[in-house]
């Protein structure tokens, strides 16, 4: 830092805050906004109220959408611009660390995990980016992002310990060069980045907050060439890396996830969950940056055996948004992001121990890409009207909640925020969680005096779980709208013309003024009463689902709707890839249009329109068509277009249900095999790893088997893991006891040569398993081979630092073996005791064979190490089956397979699901297990009895939509009786007419012979 900035960082510290210090010394506040990346760049800046992009203030309203959840990058425009289209500007990911170096030393980034389709979809998009590559992410992801060799090292995770340094130095300087060149800065969208992630709390006496840990981690970033903004994510405002302390980063910032992920009872909104306090404690910990949510909640997560996403859904549904999202801008939140806002999916092992195959989290997308659940068109409504409100709203300075000033009724809380000339006032029931409906009258200060609304009569209200952002001295292109008690969608002016979009609650009383105005016409609907008061014309009506559309003076169009109605409306920028500081009122048009509108553009005198439709759908551009338009076309085609004398231009999408035929999984020619060969008796190991360390670099997990017998040690970290143990019998042997670790909802059975002793038939809350087995007569001097097939559910993350969760085995951690070794004199099995013991999991371990799929799609199962899910594998001469339904007559597990093909229309976007039947779901495992595998990518861990899954969504572009599909299913019998699967089948959902375009194939290599293969 220059000399000169050390004493004009003095001096503001001596005047206050940047904007004080700028006005005092006769400048903007953007002339005095002083960080560290003055120097670097002038591109991305702020000050107290918000971010600056290319010296134009931004709003950022953000979703979480992770690529890597969505394993095909021809769809991750399809998300980006479903996103965009909700009216919001920026997306924030992650990067996982454990898909791109799953061995030391050896990082890549292609194929799936290539981050340039990424970038250029979002530009495309017009989106702005948020950078998380961690090395920590957390994120529900296997091992919180970390690579299982990981639990190979001695330190402390999230630490200065010399060894994780060691470790996590290569994935910071090959990630951070791919991240560097899209910034902004390199015409990127990257804006702002986060060097770790929810640095929240430590334990076991580690230094927590480290600020040796966190300067150094910033600097190694800032050192590879990341000039944006860093920016940091506490899980609650606590102030840690704060400017001011040790290891500031340049923008603090915390998450927030109010309501909690216990989603069994929707309607349970506990008290106290909404945040009052926020405005408070950021003037203490961060006054001179902007408000800033780095995750704030928008959904919930699910463990297995829990109630499912649906539940999620609607705990988080659209009265949450209306209320919590609301709550936020009121503490004046200029920097938001919404987690998550497309969750996707877990596949290949992607996830961690306690979360199942689907990643939906309850949000506005859904996991099969959809938009039908209302939180997604209420969130686009919100959205909308903070990007309409721009500087206005984004400069505004928040006061605090307020009974009995501005509401007449203290059962109401109205919690201003204070601009130069625009204020806005977002009132909420005092009791946020009330269900009752109440009624009140604002008093508001406007430009033209206090006055006191509704003027005309009537009041208004509040029905439930609702929340209301009433303006006054609201710009409205050329006009003032001195105040509306209805809220704002948006505002467009196209040439004369301005275009008011307002909408209020079902059964509702509202009212708006405009000021220094003559008179109103209303050219559309009735009902609306009007008058004229002090020069300012008034509109009082009651909400209707019939459209009403008033004219004031000659171009100011006002279109009064409902709620329900409004969700059919939407904001579209004519010019592909603008980012919010681009765009102006005049490059975008309102457009009714129903289930999404993606993308606009005008040329020949034609608006060009690209969507999806559920049904026929009126389409209908409102605002931007009046002038020099004479027609439409929706998906490349011209449709016939009407335009009335308000200047809407309107025509009617007619919509068919295609007619699809899905196969019948039952009529299918599978084929079948024994998936377990390691229990036949001349089955050969000795080409497997042997399990003999004695010592293990995993200090978190202390050692109590004469060898260690857990995956990681020996490269092996995803799907299952089988561990076999050579001995000589005694005679003597009766039990054996097995202590197993597999992480949340895991299974494990065993055998002795091939005679079954039982299984662990898992529990949505166990992640260790002790069972004592009953050992069959051996005969003495004899060999025998004890098998544990167990399942690999993940790692856990490593969220407290210091407590290296993430090291917890995955495996064998003890056992003991009365009548074949005696006790020895400690009382631990730490003495050799004559088992000979061999490990795998996948084929290679961490030298994977898995090809363009990743590190973690294959397990420990002989079809999975002879790539035997693969297309094109060699399967026509097994045996001939009925498929997965097939009864099992003993434990064991049997793989089935089958091709088919599927011929769905291109323009038709059909999700598509397989689905399970088998026993109610208690959190208990009953019987048998399963795993899905669809053109050789794991798509889903099926637990019969616990749950909450049982369908489980595989993408097109995954699934081939024209041609051939290859089907895997393993079975694993958990009892002594085998097991009956009651069903299994492919199911549709909405049928959506699409004009996204084409959807690539992801990476299909087939089957092919692998060397070393056992």
């Amino acid at each position: 830092m220059k000399v000169s900035q050390l004493l004009l960082r003095f001096a503001l510290a001596l005047l206050g805050s940047n904007a004080v210090a700028a006005r005092a010394l006769g400048g903007k506040p953007t002339d005095f906004i002083i960080n560290e990346e003055r120097a670097l760049q002038d591109i991305v800046t702020w000050d107290e109220h918000s971010l600056f992009v290319h010296g134009k203030r931004v709003n950022f309203w953000g979703g979480e959408f992770h690529p890597f959840r969505l394993p095909v990058p021809s769809l991750w425009l399809d998300v980006f611009q479903k996103i965009r289209a909700m009216g919001y500007n920026g997306v924030s990911f992650y990067s996982a660390w454990v898909l791109h170096e799953p061995k030391p030393g050896h990082f890549s980034a292609e194929g799936l995990f290539d981050w340039e389709p990424y970038f250029e979809a979002a530009k495309k998009a017009g989106i702005y980016l948020v950078a998380r590559p961690g090395p920590y992410i957390n994120a529900e992801v296997h091992g919180g992002g970390f690579p299982g060799w990981l639990q190979r090292i001695s330190g402390n995770l999230r630490t200065p310990d010399a060894d994780y340094q060691a470790a996590s130095k290569h994935y910071i300087e090959s990630i951070t060069p791919i991240l560097a060149k899209a910034q902004i800065t390199n015409g990127g969208p990257i804006v702002l980045f986060q060097p770790e992630n929810e640095y929240s709390m430590g334990m076991n006496n580690v230094t927590f907050p480290d600020a040796s840990y966190m300067n150094g981690l910033m600097k190694q970033f800032r050192d590879l060439g990341i000039v944006v903004p860093f920016i940091n994510n506490v899980a609650w405002p606590s102030g840690i890396n704060a400017p001011g302390t040790d290891a500031p980063v340049d923008i603090y910032g915390h998450n927030s996830y109010p309501l909690g992920m216990d989603c069994s009872d929707p309607k349970n909104w506990l008290d106290g969950a909404l945040p009052t306090d926020w405005r408070k404690t950021h003037l203490e910990q961060s006054p001179n940056t902007p408000y800033l949510l780095v995750e704030y909640q928008a959904g919930a997560y699910q463990p297995w055996g829990g109630d499912g996403f649906d539940k999620c859904a609607e705990f988080t549904n659209e009265e949450f948004e209306r209320v919590f999202y609301k709550n936020n801008i009121a503490v004046g939140a200029t920097i938001s992001n919404f987690y998550m806002t497309f969750g996707g999916t877990n596949w290949g092992n992607l996830g961690h121990a306690d979360g199942y195959t689907s990643y939906d989290y309850g949000a506005a997308i859904t996991e099969e890409r959809q938009v039908h659940r209302e939180k997604y068109s209420e969130a686009k409504l919100i959205a909308n009207f903070v990007a309409a409100s721009g500087d206005a709203l984004a400069s505004a300075t928040p006061g605090y909640n307020i009974t009995g000033v501005y509401a007449d009724n203290g059962a109401v809380t109205v919690t201003p925020l204070i601009g130069e000339k625009t204020k806005f006032f977002v009132a909420r029931q005092t009791k946020y969680n009330s269900l009752d409906s109440v009624s009140y009258k604002l008093r508001l200060p406007t430009s033209a005096g206090n006055i006191t609304v509704p003027q005309l009569g009537g009041t208004l209200s509040l029905n439930g779980r609702d929340s209301k952002i009433h303006v006054t001295d609201y710009p409205v292109g050329d006009y003032n709208l001195l105040y509306s008690s209805a809220e704002v969608f948006t505002w467009k002016k196209h040439g004369s013309r301005t275009t008011l979009v307002v909408y209020g609650g079902p059964n509702e009383h509202h009212e708006l003024a405009v000021s220094k105005t003559s008179g109103a016409t209303s050219v559309e609907g009735s009902g609306i009463k009007f008058s004229n008061r002090n020069g300012n014309t008034i509109l009082n009506w009651e909400s209707s689902p019939n459209r009403r559309t008033v004219r004031i003076s000659t171009d100011l169009y006002i279109i009064v709707l409902d709620r329900n109605s409004a969700y059919d409306y939407w904001t579209v920028s004519t010019d592909e890839g603008s980012y919010s500081h681009e765009l102006t009122p005049s490059s975008e048009l309102i457009v009714k249009a129903g289930y999404l509108l993606r993308t606009a553009s005008i040329s020949d005198g034609k608006i060009h329109l690209t969507g999806d439709i559920n049904a026929t759908t009126t389409v209908e551009v409102v605002a931007g068509a009046h002038e020099k338009i004479k027609g439409l076309t929706f998906n490349s085609a011209d449709v016939k277009a009407t335009l009335d004398r308000n200047g809407f231009l309107k025509s009617s999408i007619a919509f068919t249900a295609p007619k699809i035929n899905l196969p019948d999984l039952s009529t299918l020619p599978w084929h079948s095999i024994d998936t377990l060969p390691e229990l036949l008796p001349d089955y050969d190991d000795s080409s497997w790893v042997d399990a003999d360390h004695t010592n293990t670099n995993n200090t978190y997990w202390p050692l109590t088997t004469p060898t260690v017998l857990w995956g990681a040690e020996y490269g092996f970290h995803a799907g299952s893991l089988l561990t076999r143990g050579h001995f000589t019998a005694t005679g003597n042997e009766s039990v054996i006891h097995l202590n197993v670790s597999g992480g949340s909802a895991f299974a494990f059975s065993a055998w002795v040569n091939n005679t079954f002793l039982g299984s662990w038939d898992g529990a949505g809350d166990v992640k260790i398993a002790n069972l004592t087995l009953n050992v069959p007569k051996l005969v003495t001097g004899e060999k025998y081979v004890l098998t544990v097939l167990s399942d690999h559910m993940g790692h856990n993350g490593n969220w407290f630092v210091g407590y290296n969760e993430m090291k917890t085995p995955r495996g064998i951690i003890g056992y003991s073996f009365p009548g074949h070794t005696p006790p020895s004199s400690n009382g631990t099995s730490r003495a050799p005791d004559g088992l000979k013991w061999k490990i795998t999991g996948n084929l290679g371990g961490e030298d994977f064979h898995g090809g363009p799929r990743g590190s973690l799609n294959e397990g420990a199962l002989w079809i999975e190490r002879n790539g035997f899910h693969l297309p094109s594998a060699p399967t026509s001469s097994w045996k001939k089956s009925i498929g997965p339904t097939t009864v099992l007559e003993t434990a064991g597990v049997a793989f089935y397979t089958a091709i088919f093909d599927l011929e769905i229309p291109s323009d038709i976007d059909l999700p598509l699901s397989f689905a399970f039947d088998g026993d109610a779901f208690d959190g208990k495992g009953k019987g048998w297990r399963a795993q899905l595998w669809v053109n050789g990518y794991q798509f889903g861990k099926f637990a019969n009895g616990i749950g909450p899954q049982r369908r489980f969504p595989v993408p097109q572009g995954i699934l081939n939509y024209s041609g051939e599909n290859t089907l895997g299913v393993s079975i694993w019998a958990l009892e002594e009786g085998g097991a009956k699967p009651e069903g299994f089948e492919i199911v549709a959902g909405m049928s959506v007419e699409s004009g996204y375009g084409e959807v690539k194939l992801s990476p299909m290599d087939g089957w092919e012979k692998r060397e070393g293969v056992y």
